[in-house]
């Protein structure tokens, strides 16, 4: 994530501090081309800086911060803030905090609420949770349909659960051939050269992304 709370791949990072390596240039964000924050505590006042102007993806690690520390109620406060700017990974967050009730009283009628909100703005792993649920409350024609849209979202263990649902015949043979279909096609989606480029020069540099 950029200072200014963008979210890049591994790619376009590589690439700018590549670019400044070789040009000796002064190590900046790839967006806002702000000074990168040299300490812990630079880069936390820039994330808070942000977070107070409701930046949801701020707002997200702020949490993690809070939760890490055991301050529970502020973590999930800051969760639900970046969940109501339109977070899906935040909703998801919310909704694992609510089903498991740490530092929270457990809710699973809100857990599903958020996983269905998170769902439905294109987390994978929340559509998949939603299947599962489906499939524990014998409703496996449901349970198939979201692993459907979450395998098409490049999610692995739900077309390992497709594959399963097609095998013992819950899932017909166009549906499962159109669902591995776009999987593929999700997974391709998040390969470049750029990004082979990243994991190459990552590994050598031992750095961190």
């Amino acid at each position: 994530m950029a200072c200014c709370s963008q979210v890049i791949c591994d790619g376009c990072d590589c690439a700018n501090k590549i670019g400044e390596i070789e040009q000796s240039l002064q190590h900046r964000c790839p967006f806002c081309r702000h000074p990168a924050a040299k300490t812990e505590g630079e880069v936390k006042q820039l994330r808070m800086k942000r977070a107070e102007a409701n930046d949801r993806h701020a707002l997200l690690p702020m949490g993690y911060d809070l939760h890490q520390e055991e301050d529970y109620g502020s973590a999930l406060a800051y969760w639900k803030k970046a969940a109501e700017l339109g977070n899906a990974e935040a909703h998801y967050v919310v909704s694992n905090i609510y089903w498991e009730g740490k530092g929270v009283e457990k809710d699973i009628k809100k857990a599903i609420y958020h996983l269905e909100k998170a769902a439905i703005d294109g987390h994978p792993f929340a559509r998949y949770n939603l299947g599962c649920i489906e499939g524990n409350n014998g409703r496996k024609d449901r349970a198939v349909k979201h692993y459907i849209i979450a395998a098409s979202l490049g999610h692995d263990t739900s077309l390992e659960d497709l594959r399963e649902c097609y095998a013992e015949g819950s899932v017909q043979k166009e549906d499962f051939a159109a669902a591995l279909r776009a999987h593929q096609a999700a997974v391709d989606a998040t390969k470049s050269l750029e990004r082979d480029v990243a994991e190459a020069f990552y590994a050598e540099n031992k750095e961190e992304k």
